[in-house]
């Protein structure tokens, strides 16, 4: 099968990652997969919030943010001013989920890690690609912290990222531009760790159900597209 785009049902877009993008925050990146562009900076604040020392909780904290700008779609998408939408808040939740699994939080100490990933083009994918390069980003700006004493290398983890997956045409296919995501029968987001482990995985069927089989084919090519994925990431993370 050939995809609107000529790549093959099990290719990933082409994967550019871009580190110290922005030269302010501690981490920062500028990823790209195939039209898809977002920016992912990463802030480590000597603090954590409130809710943790009410509740006594020890160690640091990670969160995330996400935003679509206005021309980074078909159409304008107008700023967040009064409220965030429901689908804005999803996905700041799915990459704060994602990457707080990169981390130990313990070994962190009285800091939190902000991870803001603004979307400049959207064409499919965009949370994924934020987790994706917020991991980067993330990994980034701990490393100097690591690098001046401040933090043991053991408070990351493990790598952290995320493709699309689902079926177009009754054909399973990996990363999903947009359009093939506006007709897919199937919608899956997966996020995996580097052992091989399942973050989270988010499916929909958009039409009609779908079984246990097609399911597994859609996990199979998600982890053959995050294998890939993890190359990228430590190609440009071993040449910092």
């Amino acid at each position: 099968m050939r995809r609107v785009d000529g790549r093959t049902a099990d290719e990933l877009r082409p994967v550019r990652i871009t580190p110290d993008y922005v030269v302010y925050p501690e981490g920062s990146v500028f990823i790209a997969m195939g039209e898809t562009k977002v920016l992912c900076n990463v802030t480590v604040e000597e603090s954590v919030p409130g809710w943790m020392r009410a509740q006594g909780v020890e160690g640091g904290w990670l969160t995330a943010e996400y935003a679509l700008l206005p021309r980074s779609t078909h159409y304008r998408t107008p700023r967040e001013t009064f409220g965030l939408r429901g689908r804005t808040q999803e996905i700041r939740r799915l990459i704060g989920r994602s990457l707080r699994a990169a981390v130990d939080l313990e070994k962190l100490g009285e800091r939190t890690c902000i991870v803001d990933c603004d979307v400049i083009q959207a064409d499919g994918g965009t949370r994924t690609a934020a987790v994706t390069g917020g991991y980067v980003a993330l990994a980034i700006a701990l490393d100097k912290l690591i690098h001046g004493g401040l933090l043991p290398a053991e408070v990351l983890k493990t790598g952290v990222a995320a493709v699309s997956v689902g079926v177009v045409g009754d054909q399973p296919v990996l990363d999903l531009c947009y359009e093939e995501d506006s007709i897919a029968e199937v919608d899956v987001n997966v996020v995996m760790n580097a052992t091989g482990e399942f973050i989270e995985v988010q499916g929909t069927a958009e039409g009609r159900p779908f079984d246990r089989q097609t399911m597994d084919q859609l996990i199979d090519l998600a982890t053959q597209g995050i294998g890939q994925l993890f190359d990228v990431q430590r190609t440009v993370l071993e040449g910092e």
